[in-house]
């Protein structure tokens, strides 16, 4: 049924559990995985923050605290599915909204699922902090399995 699995994770402990669970469904489909990290673009706010207090370089510095998070993101990952004996691809997406990255790559891999977890805020929270999980499951032309 799926043949190319897309799955996107933040790091957190929920996105871990959709790691899992793609990772289990990629296995019994006999499924490609590729499993994705988005990092947002820098905030200009922040970095004049940062050049106010004397901060030498604040892009250079927040790309490098970025790329070494997504790199740590991805391994943990990685080890996951190799612990589950699958293969898989992982792709770091830059300077991104993370549901505009996770669409993007879902498509240019040519993905046939979409599997992220989703945080489940309700109310207000969801209104200010909004939902990349509902961003995603709104645009997609890929089915999208969500984790709770």
């Amino acid at each position: 049924m799926y043949r190319n699995i897309l799955i996107s994770t933040d790091g957190s402990d929920l996105a871990g559990k959709a790691v899992e669970h793609g990772v289990m469904l990629a296995k019994k489909m006999d499924a490609k995985v590729t499993v994705v990290t988005v990092t947002e673009m820098w905030s200009a706010l922040d970095m004049a923050a940062a050049v106010s207090r004397g901060t030498p370089n604040p892009m250079e510095i927040f790309e490098e605290m970025a790329a070494k998070s997504a790199q740590d993101i991805l391994a943990a990952a990685k080890a996951v599915a190799k612990e589950a004996g699958i293969d898989c691809e992982t792709l770091h997406v830059r300077d991104r909204a993370p549901a505009e990255g996770i669409i993007a790559t879902a498509n240019e891999k040519g993905c046939d699922l979409i599997v992220m977890a989703s945080h489940g805020r309700r109310g207000l929270n969801r209104l200010l902090l909004g939902s990349q999980t509902t961003e995603v499951l709104a645009y997609s032309k890929v089915p999208v399995l969500v984790v709770r």
